[in-house]
């Protein structure tokens, strides 16, 4: 069933229907999972539809079922590299050709995105450009029969390039998530409860995160944004939570995100003036209003609490609270050990009056001390 469905995805891929060529991989994957060609092949459906954040995704994938194939590498670099992800795709290409060192294919695009960080870093002249488009990658030499026509990443003329909005935006998402910033890092949460760590998986790039939930017998889940910032890969981090997966990742820049995801309607950054006292900076969350003075609140909240009118055991008990809190470490003592010693009946504050013997209880008038036997 899976083969029959991979030859007629190759048979449309050819015949340039890729909408149709990316549908069957996908009801071929329904039908084995676990096969990291489909995945690939299906990267490569992708990337004709300019669906680059859905490529890299299924070429991670590939990856770490067969962590050996070329292709997927190939296949990750170019979706990178159309998502300007120059740094990332660099690494992938550098990890394809030394897995197919007779394919000069890598060798070129390498050099591609050596001279487009360049660029970036304003080592090169700005006047220095080069074609990018899929038109400049050859053909790929491959193990299967249409993988030659697989491998040429050409746009046909007149492609919808509505179609670069990503999975994350068409699909509803299974899960709901939130995220905040601070100047250094924004951290997005993944609100999924009882996950196991091993059945989640997270990719970061220079500009795009990579998350995959694959539970069995689930549908697997995937939010792939293009981010609104650059990020630092090496410096972010996740853990799988109780009740959430917690993604911290750090910025490569002290701007504002006004949004989680790349827009060209966003695209303008706010730069945020990081004083050294950066760590104590409050998190801001897109909803925060700025009339809002927190520190202020807090001291009212404060100041009320302490002015508060308390009678009977309530007052004595925060007459306690308060000696306890101001005093030092022999009073501590004292009022703990009488206070345990005597079952609750005496409380001292002189620790050279009960340091050195047992403290008995002491009841109220009237009253019987028992001693409660477990």
């Amino acid at each position: 069933m899976a083969s029959d469905l991979e030859k007629r995805a190759k048979e449309a891929f050819v015949d340039d229907n890729f909408e149709l060529a990316a549908d069957l991989y996908t009801q071929a994957l329904d039908v084995d999972p676990k096969n990291a060609i489909l995945l690939a092949d299906r990267a490569q459906a992708n990337i004709k539809l300019t669906n680059y954040t859905e490529a890299v995704a299924d070429a991670n994938r590939a990856l770490e079922l067969d962590p050996s194939m070329s292709k997927a590498y190939f296949r990750k670099g170019i979706a990178c590299m159309k998502l300007e992800e120059y740094q990332t795709a660099k690494t992938a290409l550098e990890a394809g050709a030394s897995l197919a060192p007779g394919d000069s294919r890598f060798t070129k695009l390498i050099q591609d995105c050596d001279e487009r960080i360049a660029e970036e870093t304003n080592n090169v002249p700005k006047n220095v450009t080069h074609d990018c488009s899929p038109s400049t990658v050859p053909p790929s030499v491959g193990s299967h029969s249409s993988d030659a026509t697989a491998d040429t990443v050409e746009d046909g003329p007149g492609r919808d390039k509505s179609r670069q909005l990503s999975m994350a935006s068409s699909v509803k998402p299974k899960y709901r998530r939130e995220y905040y910033q601070t100047p250094a890092e924004v951290v997005l949460t993944i609100f999924a409860k009882a996950i196991p760590a091993r059945n989640v998986a997270v990719d970061f790039g220079e500009q795009i995160l990579s998350v995959t939930i694959d539970i069995l017998d689930e549908d697997p889940y995937h939010f792939q944004p293009r981010l609104f910032g650059k990020i630092i890969p090496e410096k972010c981090r996740y853990d799988v939570l109780s009740t959430k997966i917690e993604i911290r990742l750090a910025k490569a820049e002290a701007i504002n995100w006004t949004s989680l995801e790349f827009s060209k309607e966003n695209a303008v950054p706010q730069k945020i003036h990081v004083s050294s006292g950066l760590k104590n900076e409050r998190p801001t969350y897109p909803s925060s209003k700025s009339t809002v003075d927190w520190d202020k609140l807090e001291a009212q909240v404060k100041k009320e609490e302490k002015e508060e009118k308390l009678e009977g055991d309530a007052a004595l008990n925060k007459l306690f609270r308060d000696i306890y809190q101001d005093a030092d470490e022999d009073t501590r003592r004292a009022m703990r050990k009488s206070y345990y010693e005597s079952n609750g009946t005496v409380l001292s504050t002189n620790w050279k009056d009960v340091g050195s013997k047992k403290v008995e209880g002491s009841p109220p008038e009237g009253m019987e001390l028992k001693k409660w036997e477990y």
